[in-house]
């Protein structure tokens, strides 16, 4: 029997995962596993950059899940600092670069994984790349943050957006000490939540001391006459920097597929079937932030970055290379973050995702505690839920709160995978002792005002 040989674009999560797989079920005699990974780091949490540069994780060297001699040693050949520049679809070869050496050369597939993740928003605005501004999306990213931060005297820093990078990265920079202004174009942080819970975000931020200044369109980055970032300018206001953080978002990175032709929906990412192959190429998979996913709430195809999904499909991709099967029925959006003691978790819908669907929808608001009141520390949590109209079913849920309040939204990410409505949901049987929650959990209460709001709009 002759010997395949696999491809692998993207030493991350998504692509090590497909390797690991395909090797745990293929041996070398069977099939060959070449990775190309263009950075100096494989099988990293970047979602945990930012704790990273806050202090609460003391080394780099423990956001590394796997590394590249690890890899080698379970026989996979990941070649690091090589970037892949072209692929040959028809020809089944991928060309790439050796970063280090100059070389260039061509590598034939039998089959093709693309994890090539997202990059970071970076808006064409002047002064944009001066020093002093910096994406957070990979190691080597918060590497050269880290090194801008030991290298400046000043303590200001401008973050731009107020997403979970930028939330999270405007934590990380006060735990260092810095004076923060974060800068959003939005009319509150965390536009993954509707405005008014965003607006619970804004209010903590503030108490803080993390200065949110929201309907900021940022227009330039002004230097000083070192060449260095000085301060970040919006159509009002300037605002002083010694360093400069772009939360803005990230876009998937499909270069490479886009000039291959290979197939891309409405946000860019790659479009893929259930088993995680890309449409319409049976030797071709994709997987991670570089692909769209399906939407089990809305029906449609969205772009979500985790690091969860990654991984689940690096390991559908890898078991179907490697002659099992998997698939990937698709997601509810659900994410959790934090800025401080706050914490924040949104999965499904907001309003203007429903609208945007043709979705009639209620909604409901409580507010409630993390224990039983009584319960010394007992914290506050605010609860949001949608529900359609017509049929009560469970459309999406945003959390904000105290200790305890992020991971109730898996209630709500399991309720919306099963398709329940919330009369179905405010009868589930959840766990009760009173340093945990409330005879009614805070879920709980708000599944039964919307069940009143439900049956009050006929």
């Amino acid at each position: 029997m002759a010997t395949e040989r696999l491809v692998v674009i993207g030493g991350d999560a998504a692509g090590m995962s497909a390797a690991s797989q395909a090797r745990r079920l293929k041996g070398p005699e069977e099939l060959e596993i070449v990775a190309f990974e263009r950075g100096h780091f494989s099988s990293y949490s970047a979602c945990g950059i930012p704790y990273w540069v806050g202090g609460d994780v003391p080394e780099r060297d423990d956001l590394i899940a796997r590394t590249p001699a690890e890899h080698r040693e379970r026989g996979i050949d990941l070649r690091m600092r090589t970037e892949v520049t072209e692929i040959d679809v028809a020809g089944q070869r991928v060309h790439t670069r050796d970063l280090e050496a100059g070389t260039d050369s061509w590598t034939g597939f039998d089959k093709l994984v693309i994890a090539t993740g997202a990059r970071p928003t970076r808006p064409a605005l002047p002064g944009i790349d001066a020093p002093g501004v910096h994406g957070v999306q990979t190691l080597d990213d918060g590497q050269a943050l880290l090194a801008t931060l030991d290298a400046t005297s000043g303590r200001r820093a401008v973050v731009v957006g107020a997403g979970y990078i930028g939330v999270e990265m405007a934590e990380a920079l006060l735990k260092r000490g810095y004076e923060v202004t974060v800068l959003n174009r939005g009319e509150q942080p965390m536009a993954t939540l509707d405005p008014d819970m965003g607006r619970l975000v804004h209010k903590a931020m503030d108490g803080l001391g993390i200065t949110t200044v929201t309907d900021a369109a940022v227009t330039k980055v002004l230097t000083g006459q070192d060449g260095r970032v000085s301060a970040v300018a919006t159509e009002s206001a300037s605002y002083p920097a010694d360093v400069v953080v772009l939360g803005i978002g990230v876009e998937p990175e499909t270069t490479l597929a886009r000039a291959a032709g290979l197939p891309l929906g409405v946000y860019g990412g790659l479009l893929t079937d259930p088993a995680m192959r890309v449409r319409g190429h049976q030797n071709i998979w994709a997987g991670g932030d570089c692909v769209e996913v399906l939407d089990l709430v809305s029906g449609r195809e969205r772009h979500i970055a985790l690091g969860t999904h990654a991984n689940k499909h690096g390991q559908i991709i890898g078991s179907n290379v490697g002659g099992d099967y998997g698939m990937f029925p698709g997601v509810v959006g659900t994410a959790v973050s934090k800025v401080c003691h706050l914490e924040i978790a949104r999965t499904g819908l907001r309003e203007k995702d429903a609208r945007a669907v043709g979705l009639q929808y209620v909604t409901t608001t409580i507010e409630s505690t993390n224990s039983a009141g009584y319960y010394p520390g007992a914290t506050v949590m605010t609860v949001k839920m949608l529900a359609e109209r017509r049929t009560g079913r469970l459309l999406g849920v945003q959390i904000v709160g105290g200790e305890g309040a992020a991971k109730r939204v898996d209630i709500a990410a399991v309720a919306l995978t099963a398709g329940m409505t919330v009369e179905q949901m405010m009868s589930l049987d959840l766990g009760y002792a009173p340093p945990f929650s409330p005879v009614w959990d805070p879920v709980l209460v708000a599944a039964r005002k919307a069940v009143s709001a439900v049956r009050k709009a006929g």
